[in-house]
C-alpha cells in the first residue's frame, strides 16, 4: 500500500511538473512540443506522453482552470436579470480571460477538443452563450438573425485586435476591451 501511495504522489508531482513546464512554453509564446516539455520538466518523454498523449491534450489541461473560471462567470451572468448587462458582462469576461491566459484562444478556436472533459466544458460555455444571446434577442435587444456561432469568431477577432492595439502598453488593455466590445455590441443591437 505504501508503495502505491508513493507512486500516486510521484505521478501527481510529475503531472504538475509537466503542467508548469508547458505553461512556461505557452507564456513565452513557444509551441508546445512534448519532447521539449519533457526536457524542461526534467522527465522522460514516456512519462510526459503517459500524462498527455498529445500537445493538444496538454494545452487543454493548461486551459481548463481558465475555462472553469469563465463558466463561473457565465453562471453569474445567467442569474443576472438585466439580459443586456448579462450578455455584455459574459462577453467582457471572455475577452479578459483570453487576454490573460494564452491557452484559451487556441483551445476555443480549435475545430474540436481532444479530451472529453474539455468537450463538456466547451459545450457548457456554448450553451451559456446561446442562452444569454437568446434572452437578449427575446427582449428585442439583439438582431434576430445573430447566432452564437457568429459571436465566437468576433470575440476572437476583438481579442486579437486588443493585443495588437495594446502591445507594449498593458495599462490600456481593459479600456480597449470595453471600447471594442461596445463597438461590437452596437453592431449586434437590433435596429428598431
Amino acid at each position: 500500500m505504501a508503495e502505491q501511495a508513493k507512486l500516486r504522489r510521484d505521478a501527481v508531482r510529475n503531472r504538475q511538473r509537466i503542467l508548469d513546464a508547458g505553461r512556461g512554453f505557452v507564456q513565452d509564446g513557444h509551441p508546445l512540443q512534448l519532447n521539449e516539455v519533457s526536457r524542461a520538466a526534467k522527465l522522460g518523454v514516456a512519462t510526459v506522453y503517459r500524462h498527455f498523449p498529445s500537445p493538444e491534450a496538454l494545452l487543454e489541461a493548461l486551459a481548463r482552470p481558465g475555462i472553469e473560471q469563465l463558466l463561473a462567470e457565465g453562471r453569474n451572468a445567467l442569474a443576472t436579470p438585466d439580459h443586456w448587462a448579462a450578455l455584455r458582462g459574459f462577453l467582457r469576461a471572455g475577452l479578459r480571460a483570453q487576454l490573460a491566459d494564452p491557452t484559451l484562444q487556441p483551445v476555443f478556436s480549435s475545430p474540436e477538443p481532444v479530451t472529453e472533459e474539455t468537450t463538456e466544458l466547451c459545450a457548457e460555455l456554448d450553451e451559456t452563450l446561446a442562452t444569454l444571446l437568446g434572452r437578449a434577442k427575446a427582449d428585442g435587444l439583439i438582431a434576430p438573425d445573430m447566432q452564437p456561432g457568429d459571436v465566437l469568431p468576433l470575440m476572437c477577432g476583438i481579442a486579437h485586435a486588443v493585443r495588437l492595439r495594446t502591445e507594449g502598453n498593458s495599462d490600456d488593455v481593459h479600456g480597449t476591451i470595453d471600447r471594442y466590445l461596445d463597438t461590437l455590441l452596437t453592431g449586434l443591437r437590433a435596429h428598431l
